[in-house]
């Protein structure tokens, strides 16, 4: 069978799952995201075995650490993905939620009501536990899913994909509910870009080259999850030692995330109290500082930034740091240089934080919080499937009630136009 047979087969039975699929109860299917957290934890040797396999080919590759971080699975990250499938499990079900009702003159009754999109594609890169997350979140949620991860973490994804398999046939699920295509072969995504016939939705979950080319090729709507140039902004009215343990975290918590601070703003009445000790714990910790010429001056061990550093996502030690004059100077920079992720003012000025929530476009805006808490785990959704940076139909993080849409139900009693 070609790639291209394979694939149609595999978005036909998606397709077929996701249509005879539609009556299951949310009882049942929080059941069954129970089994499979429980699954995960049961055979999470199988899982690490199979990690080490993709870990031991990525250093050979002499990929970044950055990278190697994002693969990595052991018991806490695989405790996280069961976690997260057990938070799923709990949350509500949103397919059939009635968003509102109300009765025209006529007597007619209209309700708006969540209903699944379909059949969704996720397109994913280096991170194994996106596979379970999406499982999850797209089986409670009532889509059919087909996963594509990255060929870096392919034996990972097929062991996790097993597991949840297993028990998806456990309770005779439609084998089309959950997919994976298991194949490093690249020419896959883009014969799946082409299947709009099957597929309702892609959503990739990578780097920009990732999102670019789905985007680029598609057939099929998508929701994307481009670059995440994260900010920390610290005000003039800012206090000192919470705005220097926010911005360590935001930075050196785990920079190869999508949330990671990739430049700090600080205003420049407070820069010479604030950047000299900051600077210097972050250099101790590996922090490569890009900095402005107002920052060089305070602190010498800096690389002169150019223009190109600001619009940079580094998912690394690397940071770019700029004095600013103000308020608006921040909100500007933020808005020009930023991807509209995630970005943070560190104030204790209640007019100034208000402000920046308001002015500052982005889909999650925070006060005196570190920007590494934009995930759907954090959130309290269970997990996400991704952080949209688009504003329709979904922006930031992306869980249940983002991967469902509506339908108008009308009740009548013979009614007709006139």
């Amino acid at each position: 069978m070609s790639l291209k047979s394979e694939l149609i087969t595999i978005a036909s039975q998606a397709q077929e799952a996701f249509r005879v699929s539609q009556d299951l109860s949310p009882d049942v299917k929080n059941r069954i995201l129970t089994e499979m957290s429980v699954a995960l934890i049961q055979q999470k040797s199988l899982i690490i075995k199979a990690n080490a396999v993709d870990l031991k080919k990525a250093r050979s590759m002499s990929l970044s650490p950055a990278f190697v971080d994002r693969l990595t699975l052991n018991d806490n990250r695989i405790g996280e993905m069961a976690e997260s499938l057990s938070q799923i499990a709990q949350l509500p079900d949103p397919v059939g939620e009635v968003i509102s009702g109300w009765r025209r003159p006529n007597g007619l009754w209209i309700e708006k009501v969540r209903v699944p999109i379909g059949v969704i594609a996720i397109i994913y890169e280096s991170r194994p536990n996106v596979t379970s997350d999406c499982a999850g979140l797209c089986f409670k949620s009532g889509n059919s899913v087909i996963l594509r991860g990255g060929k870096e973490s392919l034996n990972s994804n097929i062991a996790i994909y097993e597991i949840l398999k297993a028990v998806l046939k456990k309770f005779k699920i439609h084998p089309g509910m959950v997919n994976l295509i298991a194949t490093d072969d690249h020419k896959a995504v883009n014969e799946l870009l082409q299947l709009n016939d099957y597929i309702d939705l892609v959503i990739p979950r990578g780097g920009e080259g990732l999102i670019r080319k789905v985007t680029e090729s598609s057939r099929i709507p998508v929701i994307k999850h481009y670059k995440g140039i994260c900010h920390v902004y610290v005000d003039k009215d800012a206090r000192i030692p919470m705005a220097e343990e926010v911005c360590f975290n935001a930075k050196v918590q785990r920079p190869g995330t999508c949330n990671a601070m990739e430049c700090m703003l600080v205003h420049k009445n407070i820069a010479k109290k604030f950047l000299p000790h900051m600077l210097e714990r972050f250099r101790k910790a590996g922090v490569q500082i890009r900095g402005s010429s107002d920052v060089k001056k305070i602190f010498k061990d800096v690389i002169l930034a150019e223009e190109k550093d600001y619009y940079t996502e580094y998912l690394d030690l690397i940071l770019s740091v700029k004095v600013v004059d103000d308020l608006e100077s921040a909100i500007n920079h933020i808005n020009s240089y930023g991807t509209h992720h995630s970005d943070s003012i560190i104030t204790e000025h209640h007019e100034t934080a208000l402000r920046f929530l308001r002015f500052v476009d982005s889909a999650c805006v925070y006060v005196n919080a570190s920007t590494r808490f934009t995930d759907g785990y954090q959130f309290g959704l269970g997990a996400e499937i991704g952080i949209s940076t688009d504003k329709l139909h979904a922006r930031g993080p992306m869980a249940l009630q983002e991967l469902t849409t509506y339908k108008y139900i009308v009740f009548g009693n013979g009614q007709i136009r006139t």
